[in-house]
């Protein structure tokens, strides 16, 4: 199957996760069932190709492996891992994408809503004149974070077994629930058997990123006391105000709108609430981990200080941690960055290794002791939208992938 088709298929399934996503204080993975239709259908296609050990798994994990050639078994095994589930951000239901053969460069019209993809907001579009380019109508995502990863280890897969091109075991594992934080958490690294890996979950195609961000999310609960305006001297504490007080207590300039590469920030992404009762919301980001560890501090005094001013029990802060800075890892393991530059190098691109201004299931599992760099899909714009991919631009990556698993067949 073509690589156009493969993805085109994998986007028409609906398999958004849900940011709520707990029951009963435990947390369910999937966080939808719904990701277990395209679950179902790559557990098929694996099969299909012939690999071994294929597995769907209760929580919505499918992994599979491609045994080595015969006398290969000694080398290195390898895995490619992408996730199934697209951001709760915005809808991934009925998306309808726009095929532009022979792209000219131009801000492009989004036919779903008559709001145009502009170049002025995605210069990347530029070097993408004269290939044939996906996009969204407007009124969805596309999907391409992360189905363009599992079209395209899928696609290389297809390709090495074709071509009978030599190699060492190939493990591939596409997970649920990525987009929520969670989709490492139940991955089987006693089944997945790859002593080292690489999640396919990035943007330009000749990307090998190593550093991400060092995350957490953070919630203020906030208790009020309501009673009636006219009677509400020294007794009522308005809970909305209370929370607008919190947030205007952080720095204005350090938001992901105003911030780039390693620079962190306070993101506050759910704000509601009445006089009663109110909640904010936040993701805490930061490369440098003391820096980050200031940031959640300034949180919990802001804590503090809120219950000295309206009283003992006004403000809870809950804070979550979610991934760590894999570079500190992935630095006593440079190979693996080696292997995936020289193989982005022989496809005839330039590697580009930027800091991950968000984090992958990579960051996570690198931590669980699977050293696993992040590869890039060739799309742009993901989590809205704006998102596009351009169809060479998944090819290059099927190709960086091959010659991944060329490279590790090589190595003694």
């Amino acid at each position: 199957m073509q690589i156009e088709q493969r993805f085109l298929k994998y986007v028409s399934y609906w398999t958004t996760s849900d940011e709520d996503h707990t029951t009963d204080g435990n947390t369910r993975i999937p966080s939808t069932d719904r990701q277990f239709e395209l679950g179902k259908v790559l557990e098929e296609e694996l099969t299909q190709l012939g690999l071994e050990n294929v597995t769907l798994t209760d929580h919505c994990y499918v992994y599979g492996l491609l045994p080595a050639t015969p006398g290969y078994e000694d080398r290195k095994a390898v895995g490619f891992i992408s996730h199934m589930d697209t951001a709760p951000d915005y809808s991934g239901k009925n998306v309808k994408p726009q095929i532009i053969p022979d792209y000219d460069g131009e801000d492009i019209l989004l036919k779903g809503n008559g709001n145009y993809l502009k170049v002025s907001d995605f210069p990347s579009l530029k070097s993408l004149k004269g290939r044939t380019l996906i996009t969204t109508d407007g009124t969805t995502l596309l999907g391409a974070d992360d189905k363009a990863g599992i079209a395209e280890i899928i696609t290389a897969l297809e390709e090495i077994i074709s071509s009978g091109q030599p190699h060492g075991d190939v493990w591939v594992g596409f997970t649920p629930d990525e987009e929520v934080g969670c989709g490492a958490d139940l991955f089987d690294l006693d089944y997945f058997k790859a002593d080292f890996a690489y999640t396919v979950d990035g943007d330009y195609e000749g990307e090998v990123a190593y550093e991400n961000f060092n995350a957490a999310s953070a919630t203020f609960t906030i208790n009020g006391i309501n009673v009636h305006p006219g009677e509400a001297k020294d007794i009522m504490v308005n809970a909305a105000l209370v929370a607008c007080e919190i947030q205007s207590l952080l720095p204005s300039d350090e938001t992901p709108a105003h911030t780039e590469g390693r620079e962190g920030f306070y993101h506050l992404t759910d704000m509601k609430g009445n006089v009663e009762s109110a909640s904010l919301s936040y993701i805490i980001r930061d490369h440098n981990k003391n820096i980050f560890e200031t940031r959640l501090n300034k949180l919990r005094t802001l804590e503090i200080e809120t219950n000295q001013k309206y009283g003992s029990g006004t403000v809870s802060l809950t804070i979550t941690d979610s991934y760590s800075n894999m570079l500190e890892i992935i630095e006593k393991h440079p190979h693996v960055v080696d292997i995936a530059k020289k193989a982005i190098s022989a496809a005839g691109i330039e590697p580009l290794s930027r800091p991950i201004r968000g984090g992958t299931d990579g960051a996570r599992l690198t931590f669980m002791g699977l050293p696993c760099p992040n590869l890039g899909t060739g799309g742009y714009g993901f989590h809205g939208p704006y998102e596009h991919i351009s169809v060479e631009g998944m090819q290059t990556a099927v190709q960086i992938i091959r010659n991944i698993v060329s490279i590790t067949a090589e190595m003694n």
